[in-house]
């Protein structure tokens, strides 16, 4: 099913800000899981680089690009 999201990465939340703009840019839907502010409000704690961006099944090829050459660009 291509209407499905599928995990693409998990980051701190200044590194998943910035791959939110790139997909942005290419149209390209996501959705934000931050874990750390779940348990943050929650009252528990988590580790910071906690935050998920998932895209369509059908973005994934697209998306993979993008962050491939984020990461290099950001050096991570």
């Amino acid at each position: 099913m291509n209407d499905e999201h599928v995990k693409l990465f998990t980051e701190s939340n200044i590194i998943i800000s910035g791959l939110k703009n790139l997909l942005e840019n290419e149209n390209i839907s996501y959705l934000i899981k931050d874990k750390f502010e779940s348990a943050r409000l929650g009252g528990f704690g988590e580790q910071a680089a906690s935050v998920e961006i998932h895209v369509l099944k059908k973005d994934l090829k697209e998306a993979k690009k993008i962050l491939a050459a984020y990461k290099e660009k950001i050096s991570l």
